[in-house]
């Protein structure tokens, strides 16, 4: 496995919506932007590692760690600004640098809990199949429905149906993409329609900090 066929990205917009500077709060003694980084260090150089940001303070802190950094346009540092977009300007900018590389890893600043996550046999599954890309998923045993004109219908069950009896469900927890760039240059997407499903396991994959409960929650666990 050719290391230098990928490069890692993590993409830390400033001024979050939902949890003000998100990514630099500080979780258990560090900022919560640090997790990715160290869990991204763990398996690649330096020089493969990438933060794509707007954010002075997210900036200053992959530089501590010695990293590069994409200063992102303004016009896609916007709540409208896509995933996509993103990594779609930073290939076309790396491009044009002559950067090398065919597969891009994409780390979420908001998920610290990737300790289960073996990101080596991740890799040989990709390459060993020739994936285009994948995505990992935690389960979501929930009986879930919707409300329409003040009535709940159920979607995955039926009423009075054992949960031990419902087919298995998954969500996508955005610990970790994978994807050829050819797929977000050619259809502008990091998920193609043949993702495969990494299934992840454990309480801790399911948490995506986004509120302030979240945080609260990662910290409690981390304190354990």
């Amino acid at each position: 496995m050719k290391k230098s066929d990928f490069i890692v990205i993590i993409p830390a917009r400033k001024n979050s919506k939902r949890l003000k500077e998100k990514n630099t709060m500080i979780l258990s003694g560090k900022p919560l932007i640090s997790y990715s980084i160290e869990y991204a260090l763990l398996y690649f150089l330096k020089e493969n590692i990438w933060i794509n940001t707007n954010d002075e303070k997210v900036e200053r802190i992959a530089k501590s760690y010695f990293i590069q950094v994409y200063k992102r346009k303004d016009s896609l540092a916007t709540d409208k600004s896509s995933t996509v977009e993103v990594i779609e300007d930073q290939i076309m900018d790396m491009e044009s640098k002559k950067i090398n590389f065919t597969n891009i890893i994409i780390l979420q600043p908001t998920n610290p809990f990737r300790n289960n996550l073996n990101l080596t046999k991740i890799l040989k599954l990709y390459l060993s199949k020739k994936l285009h890309s994948l995505m990992t998923v935690s389960t979501a045993n929930l009986k879930l429905g919707t409300i329409n004109n003040n009535l709940y219908e159920p979607l995955n069950y039926s009423f009075h149906q054992r949960s031990q009896d419902m087919d298995e469900l998954y969500f996508e927890n955005g610990q970790l993409y994978i994807c050829n760039k050819k797929i977000i240059k050619d259809f502008k997407t990091i998920i193609s329609s043949d993702v495969y499903p990494h299934i992840c396991e454990g309480i801790e994959s399911k948490i995506d900090i986004d509120y302030q409960e979240d945080f609260d929650y990662a910290e409690l666990i981390l304190k354990r």
